[in-house]
């Protein structure tokens, strides 16, 4: 899910997301001072992270089909976060996911802000919204990102601003009452709260005691907001009358690509993109992940892709280009 990422601040778990990661999908990542030459390495995996984290949407709205929403997002955190950590200790050692309390404190909470509040949200919403309408509302996350900064004393520039007006008209065309065709109103409510989670869980990211390895933050951040997800899915009752044997074979599949592509390989790549590319080619996800999710709902899932989702889209992902232009020349 849920995964932006621009130049101020640093993409967590999964969905990493520019003003974040996802999507869906992710832990803190500084690039490094140095650029490289852009090789086919890079364009492969910014392959990746356009297909993989746009498909994101289509995965969890396949998952929810047959399985609950808060317990299925949490067993994609936990297992994925646990593989994650498994991996730190084999290749790096144990002592790779040693970290203070005041870290693990933080991971905690940025991971229940990004993968509780922002994927959490996102994955209940899609029980009743199409799963391209989900990405477009998601896509809207720099602008919150912005206001956040402002509110903080920044000044990201004109550009910026312009884009989050942008991104704000488009966000509301698709929020309105009818025009979005036959989508539960509380559904787009929920997608809505879910990006301001996810703002608040990216921005606080940069600004608080973070592990120096972004893999070992990512791990601990997946463990806390997975088990979020359990927890809350628990208090809601999804357990009552789930029965395991009735689950779709295409949900598993679905769950099992979230854990492996969406949340291990979609994020080590961008990680990776992150070190390896200029932060402004990087962080194109953001407007292309909106395109790729409409595209899968429409041919996969038959998902009516109306006028005003069209335009209400296009809007919001001007408004999120425009920032990232802004943003990359800062």
């Amino acid at each position: 899910m849920i995964h932006i990422l621009l130049p101020m601040t640093t993409p967590a778990a999964d969905a990493a997301p520019p003003a974040s990661r996802p999507p869906e999908g992710s832990a803190p990542v500084r690039p490094g001072p140095a650029r490289r030459r852009i090789g086919g390495a890079v364009w492969a995996a910014l392959a990746i992270v356009y297909v993989v984290w746009g498909s994101t949407y289509l995965g969890i709205r396949v998952v929810v089909e047959t399985l609950p929403p808060f317990l299925s997002a949490g067993a994609r955190f936990v297992v994925a976060g646990l593989v994650l950590a498994a991996l730190l200790a084999w290749r790096q050692g144990p002592a790779a996911l040693r970290v203070t309390r005041a870290q693990l404190a933080s991971t905690a909470v940025v991971g229940l802000l990004l993968l509780l509040g922002g994927n959490g949200l996102v994955v209940l919403a899609e029980t009743s919204v199409p799963s391209g309408l989900a990405a477009l509302l998601v896509a809207v996350v720099p602008a919150w990102v912005v206001l956040l900064r402002t509110a903080y004393g920044e000044r990201p520039g004109t550009g910026a601003y312009a884009g989050v007006l942008l991104g704000l008209a488009g966000l509301a065309v698709l929020t309105l009452p009818g025009l979005s065709g036959d989508v539960r109103i509380s559904g787009v409510l929920l997608v809505v709260v879910a990006t301001l989670m996810w703002s608040a869980g990216s921005f606080s990211s940069s600004r608080i005691p973070m592990p120096r390895n972004p893999f070992t933050a990512s791990a601990y951040e997946m463990a806390a907001g997975g088990l979020g997800c359990l927890l809350v899915g628990l208090a809601r009752g999804e357990q009552r009358g789930l029965d395991l044997s009735a689950v779709s074979a295409r949900s598993w599949t679905a769950l099992a690509y979230l854990i492996v592509f969406g949340s291990l390989i979609a994020f080590t790549a961008y990680a990776w993109l992150l070190q390896r590319a200029p932060l402004s080619l990087a962080a194109t996800y953001a407007y292309v992940n909106p395109v790729v999710a409409v595209l899968l709902g429409w041919l996969i899932l038959d998902e009516t892709l109306t006028w005003p989702i069209a335009l209400g889209g296009s809007v919001v992902v001007a408004g999120v280009w425009l920032i990232v232009r802004t943003e990359r020349r800062t």
